[in-house]
Parts: C-alpha cells; sequence; structure tokens
C-alpha cells in the first residue's frame, strides 16, 4: 500500500495529514494539493479565531473593534454553533467569561469548539480524493476515512495516567475521535457552574460521525465529572471512554473491548496546547 504523510504547526498545534491507498498514488499532484488546501483553511480559521493573537478577528469583535457583521462570516457561524452547544450539553459546554490565555481575565473563548469545526471543515478538501484513505490529525483528535478495500484506521488512545502507554484502540472506517480531560493540560477546562478548573476526570474519548460534536461532548463530560457517563450513554451515534481522577475506567455500551495498537498507528492523547 502506497502511503505519504505531511506534518504543520497551526492553530499551535501538531496537524498532520496521512494519506495511503491501494492503487493509487498518494503523491500525485492532486492529493498534494488537496492537503495544501487542508492547512490553508486551518490557517485561516487561526487567524480569525485565535485568543492568542490581538489582530484575530474574534480578538477585535471582543474589544468592540469589529462587529460580526462586518468579521470574517465564519464568525458568526461559530457563533451560532457555541449557542447551539451550549444547548445540546446542558451548559456544560459555555465558552463565556473563560479566562484569557495571556492574562486570566475572563473572556468568550470558543476554542473548545472551534478547533473540531475547523478540523471538520478542513477535511471536505480530502474527501474529494477518489480511491484513498486518509487521516486527519490535530494535536490527537482526528478524522478518518478508509477507502473500500482498504484497511480499516487503527486508532491507538493514550492511557492518561502513563503517557506512551496505549489504553484502548479503536477501529474506524470513518467519522471522528476526540479526547479531552485535565492529564495534561491541567486546568484548562473549566467547570462553568463554578468558573474554576474541573476536576475528577482524567480522560474523556469520544467516537462519533463528525469532529464538531465529538470534540464539544468531550469536553463537556470532562467539564461534568466523572459522573458523566450516564449523559453520554444518551448522545445518540457516539460512544465514549472515560477515565476518572481516581483511575476509574468507564464505557458506553457501544465502546469496544480495548486491544493493542500496532506500530505506526495514529495515537489520540488529551489535545496539549501552549499554556
Amino acid at each position: 500500500m502506497n502511503r505519504r504523510a505531511w506534518v504543520e504547526q497551526v492553530m499551535g498545534l501538531p496537524v498532520s495529514v496521512h494519506v495511503r491507498g491501494t492503487g493509487t498514488d498518494p503523491g500525485s499532484a492532486e492529493a498534494a494539493r488537496a492537503v495544501a488546501a487542508v492547512f490553508a483553511e486551518l490557517r485561516h480559521a487561526d487567524a480569525v479565531f485565535s485568543p492568542y493573537r490581538a489582530d484575530s478577528d474574534l480578538s477585535r469583535w471582543e474589544r468592540g473593534e469589529l462587529t460580526a457583521g462586518a468579521a470574517d462570516p465564519l464568525l458568526a457561524d461559530v457563533l451560532r454553533l457555541c449557542e447551539e452547544a451550549r444547548a445540546r450539553t446542558g451548559g456544560w459546554f459555555d465558552p463565556r467569561e473563560l479566562p484569557d490565555p495571556r492574562t486570566g481575565t475572563p473572556r468568550f473563548d470558543p476554542s473548545g469548539l472551534v478547533k473540531g469545526w475547523a478540523v471538520q471543515r478542513a477535511a471536505a478538501h480530502l474527501r474529494r480524493l477518489p480511491g484513498h484513505s486518509w487521516c486527519l490529525n490535530a494535536g490527537g483528535d482526528l478524522i478518518v476515512h478508509a477507502a473500500p478495500g482498504d484497511p480499516a484506521w487503527r486508532v491507538g488512545i493514550e492511557d492518561p495516567a502513563r503517557p506512551g502507554t496505549v489504553l484502548a484502540v479503536l477501529e474506524r472506517r470513518g467519522g471522528a475521535v476526540a479526547t479531552s480531560g485535565t492529564a495534561h493540560r491541567g486546568g484548562h477546562i473549566v467547570n462553568p457552574r463554578t468558573r474554576r478548573p474541573a476536576t475528577g476526570v482524567h480522560a474523556v474519548t469520544v467516537a462519533g460521525p463528525d469532529l464538531l460534536w465529538a470534540d464539544v461532548y468531550a469536553t463537556a463530560a470532562a467539564a461534568r465529572g466523572p459522573g458523566s457517563l450516564r449523559w453520554l450513554e444518551t448522545l445518540d451515534g457516539h460512544d465514549a471512554l472515560l477515565v476518572s481522577a481516581s483511575g476509574l475506567r468507564q464505557v458506553t455500551p457501544g465502546w469496544p473491548v480495548p486491544g493493542s495498537a500496532p506500530a505506526g498507528a495514529p495515537r489520540l492523547s488529551a489535545p496539549r496546547r501552549p499554556a
């Protein structure tokens, strides 16, 4: 099987694209154009939404220098999706009044939604590659597609208590997998009820049809705490693995039996970003 991989640092994250195929050329000009479009899409999202950039549309909108109507149209889309996410999660995903990554003062920060949303949009460029299988991995959250006749992707999920050790393996022919938690980045997830760092959950991994909602649901579950499994079980089309701070592992009924990842399997771990 022919394979090709590309890696760039975008949105403060390592982003990799893996393309493979039987009887196809992952190194073709067509594949290179699709991958270039993926990275361009993510760079544009960063320019619009980065909370670290004073010149981003999000930062300018927050300071009152730019109206939502005058900003990039993507801003209005994300504002709407944030409200939808807040409603879908019963308020456990709430980007309002989160600590500014630079100053610590409260601000609106949709980063917990933007990454999954932006990667989902960028993946559309890879879907146009006929006969190719691909994996788009952004800081450990990923989308995969296996072409007919190609093997499924095997995604190794890292044990949050033992970095570098595989806790479980998912075989996926399509869809998305996202992880959120406190194991690697401490208090970056905020309990919206208390406005303090969430506790009780090391990691939540959610598998579903698209990365936007898998990422949102994983973040909301981490904010809710170790009792969130029952809520996760109500999410149609999604399955989850939850590891509490005490090490207790819980899964929804559709989660597969853990296994061992082969060498080279794309590894999923709790997202890591600069503080």
